[in-house]
């Protein structure tokens, strides 16, 4: 199981450090209906990823009883990833804003402060499950664990371990916000700022490192 831990750890951290999800959330705590739609959000986010998960392990689970190679099945699946997140690397750094330019949000998140809590829940679950970052990232640990050939205990556990790193993020701000408010206002709003200014270098930086990291061990694994 420690070995499964370890193997986790690279994409829970980068899926905690996503720019988008953070800044959403930080506009919602903003808005007249801050403390539900925040709660809701971080809810569908955790949602989201243990949804993932699950289907990964259980497809896992499957092959493994099957004597499918779960292996091979877990080289393949990081080398796609890695390839794929070099690509969206190389696309992020282009679209960084130049010297000079305001960066804009995306359009979507200007209405945040109109969100009702059903939408709020929606955009963790998009955030998720259709962010091919994240997406990519909690298949790829999913994989891993699944590779392990691990009892479905430990399988929860490990997994366990992914979510709570993966949310840290999320659930942090939820928190802060709720203990000190009016300190968290200022910290938070400056936080906000800096997100949105710098997305897509923190994104593309991220995704190279994590990148080429699953490429390598992608190569590895289908080589021995």
């Amino acid at each position: 199981m420690g070995a499964a831990i370890g193997e986790v750890l690279s994409p829970a951290v980068a899926v905690a450090i996503s720019p988008l999800p953070i800044s959403a959330l930080i506009l919602m705590l903003f808005s007249e209906r801050a403390g539900i739609n925040s709660l809701v959000f971080l809810v569908g986010w955790i949602a989201g990823l243990t949804a993932i998960g699950a289907v990964v392990l259980a497809f896992g689970s499957a092959s493994t009883s099957a004597g499918g190679g779960a292996s091979t099945g877990s080289g393949v699946v990081r080398l796609a990833i890695g390839v794929l997140f070099v690509g969206m690397a190389a696309r992020s750094w282009r679209r960084r804003p130049a010297a000079g330019d305001e960066p804009q949000m995306p359009s979507w998140m200007e209405t945040i402060d109109r969100f009702s809590a059903v939408k709020s829940f929606g955009v963790a679950i998009v955030l998720t499950v259709a962010n091919p970052k994240n997406l990519g990232l909690t298949i790829a640990a999913a994989s891993a664990i699944a590779a392990a050939e691990l009892g479905t205990g430990e399988e929860i556990g490990a997994f366990a371990v992914f979510l709570a790193i993966a949310c840290s993020t999320v659930a942090g701000p939820v928190i802060y916000f709720a203990l000190a408010r009016d300190r968290a206002t200022i910290t938070l709003d400056r936080l906000k700022a800096w997100l949105i200014a710098n997305n897509n270098v923190v994104m593309a930086v991220l995704l190279i490192v994590i990148g080429a990291k699953l490429i390598g061990d992608g190569v590895s694994i289908l080589s021995d």
